[in-house]
């Protein structure tokens, strides 16, 4: 969410013939559902139930390299920034170019995600960003960096991120079961947490210290294994059907890019839960950003304390996001999926009004690190709902809208949360953001109520739900009826 070291982020089926060694198979075709849904692909033989299979661990493999890389280069870039020059403006606007892709391509790239295989897709955002990379660290060995070379860099590797990250959300669905995500989204954000949080940002201060063109030559590296490593998830992870704008064969010609745009956002309005969920969504998100980036000014002028106390507090709160991460799936087990999104922000707005009415360090540590475990459990069950909900088809589309309105306003909330702090404090405000995100811990209570059966209902349809076999595209015209009610917008 906009925990520091916490991503805020807020997740089909397959068409294949049994045979065996005496020939086609006499099975019904229920009977071979009911049979396929107790069991996964992994790598092209068929696992036991509880395991998420090999082409899940190839692909976290992949995620955990391009993370540790990702966590390297990030502490690098402002380290380097910093050496080009003091002004905190010029500082500042690394990250202005870094996050602006988002608002400019994320639809565009949800298109091009749907059109394309979209583990083709990771394979040459990662290979870009290699490259991009890789430039930096020669002219940074050369002596000849400079600042603008930084905001290229950070524009080309966001724009890059916007296809891999898309492109990772939407094939997730396509490798473990609709049972299975939260179990898999949570070991994905577990990993980036440890990765980024605890082993890239010292390990890339190290690099820096030794040769400051160290952490960007290990960022690249990263880039290129987990580029290699993606090569060993077998299968073809392209969407095809009416609606994707991919054509099943050539003879037929792609639809327009633009209208392709509109029909993921014209789906995304008509589904009323979602959408109604995007909204809160992005409220949520506003309201902790507001708070989230002023929190070095409470660390110094509230508290008193140095910089270093700073990054103990970081550490803290990448903490309780990776407990999160690995406890998402057993906490939506044991509360339900209905519950726990409300909970959450219901636990992160406590967090944050005790923070500001109760100034000491253990305060601001604890509610930092459990204000993270709670963002952590809401971003993966949200994901869940959007992966399980959104036709394949034109996830890529429909998630670059979400992220469009929901990133769009964390700037909007750390704005404001300037505004505000300097009318009325920062304590003032970290009460006002708690306070905010209790009425829309109701909110989202009172919206998951309405649709509670289709919320917790998502794994007694994933019974049924497979993921796509390694053997071929994945086929749209499984699609069960719950994303269907959604496109109709009666209900979902």
């Amino acid at each position: 969410m906009s925990v520091p070291g916490i991503v805020w982020r807020d997740a089909p089926f397959c068409s294949c013939r049994h045979r065996d060694a005496h020939g086609p198979s006499t099975r019904s075709p229920v009977r071979t559902a009911v049979l396929l849904g107790r069991v996964g692909w992994a790598g092209g033989v068929l696992t036991r139930r509880s395991g998420l299979g090999g082409r899940f661990w190839s692909l976290f493999a992949s995620s955990t390299i391009s993370n540790l890389g990702d966590g390297i280069g990030r502490v690098g870039f402002p380290l380097l920034a910093a050496t080009l020059t003091r002004d905190p403006v010029l500082i500042a606007s690394f990250t202005t170019f870094a996050f602006l892709p988002w608002l400019l391509f994320a639809l565009v790239s949800g298109a091009l995600v749907d059109r394309l295989d979209r583990r083709r897709v990771m394979i040459s955002a990662n290979l870009f960003r290699a490259v991009v990379v890789g430039a930096l660290a020669a002219s940074v060995l050369a002596g000849e960096a400079r600042i603008w070379m930084l905001y290229v860099a950070a524009f080309l590797l966001g724009t890059a991120e916007t296809l891999y990250d898309s492109a990772a959300r939407a094939i997730l669905p396509q490798v473990v079961r609709r049972d299975q995500l939260e179990a898999g989204n949570g070991r994905l954000e577990a990993s980036e947490i440890a990765c980024q949080s605890f082993l890239g940002a010292p390990v890339g201060s190290a690099l820096f210290v030794v040769a400051a063109a160290g952490p960007f030559l290990a960022n690249s590296a990263g880039f290129l294994i987990a580029a290699v490593l993606l090569f060993l998830v077998p299968g073809v992870y392209r969407v095809r059907g009416e609606g994707a704008g991919v054509a099943a064969t050539g003879a037929a010609p792609r639809a327009n890019l633009r209208r392709e745009i509109g029909e993921g956002l014209r789906w995304l309005w008509r589904h009323r839960f979602l959408r109604s969920l995007m909204v809160l969504v992005s409220l949520v998100g506003m309201a902790q950003e507001a708070v989230m980036a002023l929190l070095v000014l409470y660390v110094l002028e509230e508290l008193a304390l140095g910089e270093a106390a700073l990054g103990f507090f970081l550490v803290g709160a990448g903490a309780g996001g990776l407990v999160g991460g690995l406890l998402s799936e057993r906490l939506v087990r044991g509360i339900s999926r209905s519950r726990i999104i409300p909970l959450t922000i219901l636990v992160s707005g406590c967090a944050f009004a005790i923070t500001g009415l109760v100034v000491v360090p253990a305060t601001l540590a604890v509610g930092l690190l459990v204000g993270a475990a709670a963002v952590t459990v809401f971003n993966v069950t949200t994901m869940v709902l959007r992966q399980a909900l959104i036709p394949q088809e034109m996830f890529g589309r429909v998630q670059g809208a979400w992220r469009t309105l929901v990133w769009g306003m964390l700037p909007v909330g750390a704005l404001l949360g300037g505004v505000a702090a300097a009318q009325f404090g920062v304590r003032a405000l970290y009460l006002g953001s708690g306070v905010l995100q209790l009425g829309l811990a109701l909110a989202l209570w009172a919206v998951l109520r309405g649709h509670r059966r289709l919320v917790d209902g998502l794994d007694e349809q994933g019974e049924t739900a497979r993921p796509t076999p390694p053997s071929g595209e994945a086929s749209s015209g499984q699609d069960d009826a719950s994303r269907r009610h959604g496109a109709a917008g009666t209900g979902s």
